[in-house]
Protein backbone atom coordinates (compact mmCIF):
# COMPACT_ATOMS: atom_id res chain seq x y z
CA UNK A 1 0.00 0.00 0.00
CA UNK A 2 1.19 3.71 -0.72
CA UNK A 3 0.71 6.16 1.39
CA UNK A 4 -1.02 9.37 0.38
CA UNK A 5 1.25 12.47 -0.35
CA UNK A 6 -0.04 14.83 1.99
CA UNK A 7 2.20 17.67 0.59
CA UNK A 8 1.11 18.16 -2.43
CA UNK A 9 -2.76 17.49 -1.86
CA UNK A 10 -3.26 21.47 -0.63
CA UNK A 11 -3.46 24.19 -2.13
CA UNK A 12 -0.51 26.94 -2.38
CA UNK A 13 -0.57 29.30 -0.04
CA UNK A 14 -2.05 32.47 -0.82
CA UNK A 15 -1.50 36.01 1.01
CA UNK A 16 -3.88 37.97 2.30
CA UNK A 17 -5.11 40.55 -0.25
CA UNK A 18 -4.81 43.27 2.36
CA UNK A 19 -1.03 42.65 3.28
CA UNK A 20 1.04 45.45 1.30
CA UNK A 21 4.03 43.38 1.48
CA UNK A 22 2.59 40.98 -0.62
CA UNK A 23 1.34 43.38 -3.58
CA UNK A 24 3.34 42.38 -5.95
CA UNK A 25 3.31 38.36 -6.77
CA UNK A 26 6.39 38.13 -8.56
CA UNK A 27 8.80 38.67 -5.57
CA UNK A 28 8.85 36.17 -2.43
CA UNK A 29 10.30 38.58 0.08
CA UNK A 30 10.86 37.64 3.64
CA UNK A 31 8.85 39.12 5.93
CA UNK A 32 10.44 39.89 9.63
CA UNK A 33 8.70 37.73 12.14
CA UNK A 34 7.74 40.73 14.32
CA UNK A 35 6.93 43.47 11.99
CA UNK A 36 8.00 47.26 12.49
CA UNK A 37 5.16 49.67 13.98
CA UNK A 38 4.86 51.77 10.65
CA UNK A 39 4.59 48.10 9.61
CA UNK A 40 1.90 47.58 11.32
CA UNK A 41 -0.25 50.62 11.00
CA UNK A 42 -1.18 49.53 7.45
CA UNK A 43 -1.41 45.99 8.46
CA UNK A 44 -4.29 43.98 9.90
CA UNK A 45 -4.41 41.31 12.17
CA UNK A 46 -5.28 38.26 9.84
CA UNK A 47 -2.07 39.68 7.63
CA UNK A 48 0.16 39.22 10.72
CA UNK A 49 -0.19 42.86 12.14
CA UNK A 50 -0.57 43.11 16.56
CA UNK A 51 -4.24 43.83 16.96
CA UNK A 52 -5.45 46.66 18.37
CA UNK A 53 -8.66 47.63 19.95
CA UNK A 54 -11.03 50.69 19.28
CA UNK A 55 -9.30 51.36 15.76
CA UNK A 56 -10.14 50.17 12.40
CA UNK A 57 -9.02 50.42 9.08
CA UNK A 58 -11.74 52.82 7.97
CA UNK A 59 -12.42 54.91 11.08
CA UNK A 60 -9.60 55.05 13.32
CA UNK A 61 -10.09 55.30 16.83
CA UNK A 62 -13.48 56.61 18.23
CA UNK A 63 -12.64 59.10 21.01
CA UNK A 64 -15.86 60.14 21.56
CA UNK A 65 -17.11 56.69 22.00
CA UNK A 66 -13.85 55.69 24.55
CA UNK A 67 -15.08 59.02 26.39
CA UNK A 68 -18.40 58.46 26.68
CA UNK A 69 -17.68 54.89 28.16
CA UNK A 70 -15.25 56.17 30.61
CA UNK A 71 -17.47 58.48 32.75
CA UNK A 72 -19.66 55.56 33.59
CA UNK A 73 -16.49 53.67 34.74
CA UNK A 74 -15.35 53.31 38.67
CA UNK A 75 -12.24 52.25 40.57
CA UNK A 76 -14.27 49.05 41.53
CA UNK A 77 -16.51 48.69 38.48
CA UNK A 78 -19.80 49.94 41.04
CA UNK A 79 -22.34 51.73 40.00
CA UNK A 80 -21.85 55.78 39.55
CA UNK A 81 -25.19 56.85 40.90
CA UNK A 82 -24.96 54.62 43.64
CA UNK A 83 -21.90 55.93 44.88
CA UNK A 84 -22.78 58.93 44.24
CA UNK A 85 -25.92 58.44 46.68
CA UNK A 86 -23.51 57.40 49.19
CA UNK A 87 -21.48 59.90 49.63
CA UNK A 88 -24.40 61.50 51.28
CA UNK A 89 -25.43 59.10 53.44
CA UNK A 90 -22.78 59.21 56.60
CA UNK A 91 -21.98 63.13 56.00
CA UNK A 92 -18.60 63.66 56.49
CA UNK A 93 -17.51 60.19 56.66
CA UNK A 94 -18.45 58.54 53.72
CA UNK A 95 -17.77 61.81 51.73
CA UNK A 96 -14.09 61.38 52.91
CA UNK A 97 -14.57 57.46 52.63
CA UNK A 98 -15.37 58.16 48.42
CA UNK A 99 -12.54 60.92 47.92
CA UNK A 100 -9.87 58.29 49.18
CA UNK A 101 -11.55 55.45 47.48
CA UNK A 102 -13.23 56.45 44.09
CA UNK A 103 -10.14 58.20 42.07
CA UNK A 104 -11.58 57.40 38.50
CA UNK A 105 -14.89 59.19 38.39
CA UNK A 106 -15.07 62.58 38.55
CA UNK A 107 -18.87 62.27 39.02
CA UNK A 108 -18.57 60.61 42.12
CA UNK A 109 -15.61 62.90 43.11
CA UNK A 110 -18.00 66.01 42.43
CA UNK A 111 -20.77 64.51 44.81
CA UNK A 112 -17.79 63.92 47.67
CA UNK A 113 -16.50 67.38 47.77
CA UNK A 114 -20.09 68.38 47.76
CA UNK A 115 -21.14 66.20 50.66
CA UNK A 116 -18.50 66.82 52.60
CA UNK A 117 -18.48 70.76 51.99
CA UNK A 118 -22.55 70.20 52.41
CA UNK A 119 -22.39 68.24 55.46
CA UNK A 120 -19.06 68.78 57.56
CA UNK A 121 -19.91 72.51 58.57
CA UNK A 122 -24.17 71.49 59.04
CA UNK A 123 -22.90 68.53 61.71
CA UNK A 124 -19.69 71.04 63.20
CA UNK A 125 -23.39 73.45 63.79
CA UNK A 126 -24.82 70.94 65.73
CA UNK A 127 -22.57 69.61 67.78
CA UNK A 128 -21.67 72.99 68.63
CA UNK A 129 -24.95 73.52 69.38
CA UNK A 130 -25.79 70.29 71.51
CA UNK A 131 -22.47 71.41 73.25
CA UNK A 132 -23.37 75.11 74.31
CA UNK A 133 -26.78 73.52 75.38
CA UNK A 134 -28.60 75.79 72.58
CA UNK A 135 -32.72 75.12 73.46
CA UNK A 136 -34.29 72.13 71.91
CA UNK A 137 -35.87 73.19 69.28
CA UNK A 138 -32.65 75.34 67.42
CA UNK A 139 -30.62 71.53 67.81
CA UNK A 140 -33.74 69.54 66.52
CA UNK A 141 -33.89 72.60 63.45
CA UNK A 142 -30.20 71.82 62.77
CA UNK A 143 -30.48 67.82 62.92
CA UNK A 144 -33.79 68.37 60.81
CA UNK A 145 -31.88 70.91 58.07
CA UNK A 146 -29.10 68.39 58.23
CA UNK A 147 -31.05 64.91 57.49
CA UNK A 148 -33.35 66.87 54.62
CA UNK A 149 -30.75 68.25 53.20
CA UNK A 150 -28.67 64.97 52.79
CA UNK A 151 -31.70 63.22 51.60
CA UNK A 152 -32.34 65.63 48.61
CA UNK A 153 -29.05 65.00 47.82
CA UNK A 154 -29.17 61.48 48.08
CA UNK A 155 -32.19 61.94 45.77
CA UNK A 156 -30.64 64.43 43.51
CA UNK A 157 -27.33 62.69 42.68
CA UNK A 158 -28.87 59.26 41.66
CA UNK A 159 -31.44 60.99 39.67
CA UNK A 160 -29.19 63.25 37.78
CA UNK A 161 -26.92 59.80 37.12
CA UNK A 162 -29.49 57.52 36.05
CA UNK A 163 -32.14 59.95 33.59
CA UNK A 164 -29.83 63.27 32.93
CA UNK A 165 -26.86 61.62 32.00
CA UNK A 166 -24.07 62.34 34.81
CA UNK A 167 -25.59 65.92 35.09
CA UNK A 168 -24.23 67.68 38.56
CA UNK A 169 -26.72 69.39 40.10
CA UNK A 170 -24.00 72.30 42.02
CA UNK A 171 -25.55 73.80 45.47
CA UNK A 172 -24.98 77.34 45.54
CA UNK A 173 -21.51 78.74 47.03
CA UNK A 174 -20.24 75.01 47.43
CA UNK A 175 -21.44 73.74 44.40
CA UNK A 176 -18.88 75.53 41.94
CA UNK A 177 -16.00 75.03 44.15
CA UNK A 178 -16.62 71.52 44.67
CA UNK A 179 -16.71 71.68 40.60
CA UNK A 180 -13.52 73.65 40.77
CA UNK A 181 -12.09 71.40 43.05
CA UNK A 182 -12.50 68.36 40.62
CA UNK A 183 -11.03 70.25 37.48
CA UNK A 184 -7.97 71.02 39.59
CA UNK A 185 -6.81 67.22 40.41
Amino acid sequence: MSRPNFATSFAPYQPPPDDPSYASSSRQATRPWLPSLSAQQSMSYQSGGVPTFNTSQAGGEDVEAEAASSIWETRFGMRVDMLAAFAYVFGPISALLMLILETHNDYVRFHAYQSALLTGPLLLLRIIAALLQFPALICTFFTLLLVVSCLYMIWRSYIDAARNGLVRFQLPWIGPMADQWVAEE
